[in-house]
């Protein structure tokens, strides 16, 4: 209901230190200068702030279903206006996509956009994520692991095409970096896209430690 979630708001007033409050009137009198992009699915189980330990200001979040960036050809553009604010009225440098196992618009995808009018705005939007799909059924997996492998697929086509727009052109992406994520909900665990490793790595085999600020 949404009374409870009003009912909510009085309580986050309510519960608002001194130190909170100092913080949201500094970034309403000085504006925001968030670290990092965060490109992530609408799924409201997953919630970048809660998984990250943001605080307010710091993500400049984009959300949308299967946390899909959209190649020019798409059409759609709500994704790049985003990054182009954050990038050039913000000075953001890193762009993360956070992709989640169990995504139900990877799914959909997977399955072929099963049950879905081919002529709504949600199977067009996932006609996107094809590509990956198609590598992850390549791969002859049974049917969770196949999921698992599409979101990963998924997150480094995304991240592709960051790279075509934002760090291959001339004279753009000198300092942009990006970042593929993928969040297990059911352990509330990061996997992290290492090159190196060529592979999405668990956050704890990267010796991050948890208690930097």
């Amino acid at each position: 209901m949404v009374d409870d979630l009003l009912a909510g708001h009085g309580r986050f007033r309510a519960d608002l230190g001194a130190n909170e409050r100092k913080l949201l009137a500094g970034l309403a009198e000085r504006g925001q200068r968030p670290v990092a992009v965060y490109i992530g699915c609408s799924d409201s189980r997953v919630i970048p702030e809660l998984l990250t330990d943001a605080a307010p200001g710091q993500l400049f979040v984009v959300r949308n279903v299967g946390n899909h960036v959209p190649r020019t050809s798409e059409g759609d553009r709500s994704v790049g206006a985003a990054i182009e604010f954050a990038i050039g009225q913000l000075g953001v440098a890193d762009i993360i996509v956070c992709g989640h196992d169990g995504c139900g618009g990877v799914k959909a995808a997977l399955d072929d956009l099963a049950g879905l009018d081919p002529d709504s705005d949600l199977a067009t939007w996932l006609t996107g994520l094809r590509p990956a799909v198609d590598r992850a059924r390549a791969v002859s997996l049974d049917p969770a692991a196949e999921l698992a492998r599409a979101v990963e697929e998924h997150v480094l086509d995304c991240l592709a095409t960051l790279s075509e727009r934002w760090i291959d052109q001339p004279g753009e992406g000198a300092t942009i970096r990006l970042h593929g994520w993928v969040y297990d909900l059911a352990n509330a665990a990061l996997r992290v896209y290492h090159e190196d490793a060529g592979g999405f790595v668990p956050v704890a085999e990267l010796g991050v430690d948890p208690r930097s600020p």
